[in-house]
């Protein structure tokens, strides 16, 4: 006997049940565990920014300034995993060269006009400086080679390496780069004494063999361009100027560096803006675009599962009747009834004559 076939499988309702319940706990989970977790400064970080511009510095060979030529910055940034697993810290190595056309020519940061080194250490959320891990100098602010994540239009404490401390930045509006919008932040740092050199006398017009003489910095403009969602600096430009003076002289005697502008390059704003456009990608997918989705297909597939369960199958079970005798039952409904006696439709029940 054939049975009649399932409409609704119990089976299939218990798996769009299952399905649908195990989306929403994927999209809870990207959400509010993946996507805090991809928000982190990351830790093998290995970059390199360029800036280039020109201006004038002093050839300490030659005793002479030189001006109008080219000025190269080149920052190095190179994670120490190792350190930063044991702390749970982001700890980073930075080594910055000031390079002239001569000393470019080496390839060698030992032999460059400038070389500082320096490791930042700051907590992967927040980006806020940490004080551990061998942290030197002991950096302030709220920023240095880069901002906190999901920027505020506000102004933020810039550390600046050459002057040593924390300076404000305002925040100017949005700008783009490359076609990626950007938060810019603009800030000046007046001419402050930064320490001291031993120089000839006669270098700064003092009558004395050595002299100690002061060592003074100004910045005339920070100009950064910030993306808002990672704070990776996808822009930037600077004015220093570096000179010396006599002791309590009230001016410079000697024009160390001196630059209008110094900038990034065109290559390193063109990688700088794809490294943020891929972030950015990343974090829109595991915090916006896969929880939403997740959640959108789960909720449905929830919801049908519940109510193909609640309703029950409809098919033929073990203790059903018989899809056939079914059938008659319903025919036999159908038919007229017929009064006692007679025999049919259409008869009158007397005997039929002979």
């Amino acid at each position: 006997m054939r049975r009649a076939i399932s409409s609704r499988s119990p089976i299939l309702s218990l798996a769009l049940l299952g399905v649908g319940v195990f989306l929403l706990v994927l999209a809870a989970m990207l959400a509010w565990y993946v996507e805090p977790q991809a928000r982190r400064t990351p830790l093998d970080i290995d970059d390199t920014v360029v800036f280039a511009g020109t201006g004038s510095y002093f050839d300490t060979a030659s005793l002479r300034p030189v001006h109008g030529e080219t000025l190269t910055v080149t920052r190095r940034v190179v994670g120490d995993v190792v350190e930063a697993e044991r702390s749970g810290r982001a700890v980073w190595d930075v080594s910055t060269t000031i390079d002239t056309p001569a000393t470019l020519a080496e390839h060698d940061p030992r032999r460059s006009y400038q070389w500082t080194v320096a490791r930042w250490v700051t907590d992967r959320r927040t980006n806020a400086p940490v004080h551990c891990c061998g942290e030197t100098p002991a950096i302030q602010g709220e920023a240095f080679l880069k901002f906190p994540f999901d920027l505020e239009k506000r102004s933020y404490r810039w550390w600046d390496e050459t002057l040593g401390a924390a300076i404000p930045l305002d925040y100017r509006g949005t700008v783009k780069v490359r076609g990626h919008r950007g938060y810019r932040f603009t800030g000046t740092v007046p001419d402050t004494r930064v320490g001291g050199r031993q120089v000839p006398g006669s270098l700064i017009g003092v009558a004395q063999p050595q002299v100690l003489a002061e060592e003074w910095y100004t910045n005339a403009g920070v100009d950064l361009v910030v993306d808002p969602r990672t704070g990776r600096v996808i822009d930037a430009r600077i004015a220093p100027r570096k000179t010396l003076r006599a002791p309590g002289a009230s001016s410079a005697s000697v024009v160390l560096l001196d630059s209008a502008e110094i900038r990034f390059t065109p290559e390193t704003r063109r990688r700088q803006v794809d490294l943020a456009k891929k972030d950015d990608a990343k974090l829109v997918l595991v915090g916006e675009t896969a929880p939403v989705a997740a959640g959108g297909a789960g909720a449905v597939l929830a919801a049908l599962g519940v109510v193909s369960v609640v309703r029950g199958p409809r098919r033929d079970g073990p203790g059903a009747e018989p899809a056939a005798d079914r059938d008659a039952r319903v025919r036999r409904r159908r038919l007229p009834r017929l009064r006692p006696g007679a025999t049919g439709p259409g008869k009158s029940g007397r005997p039929a004559p002979n």
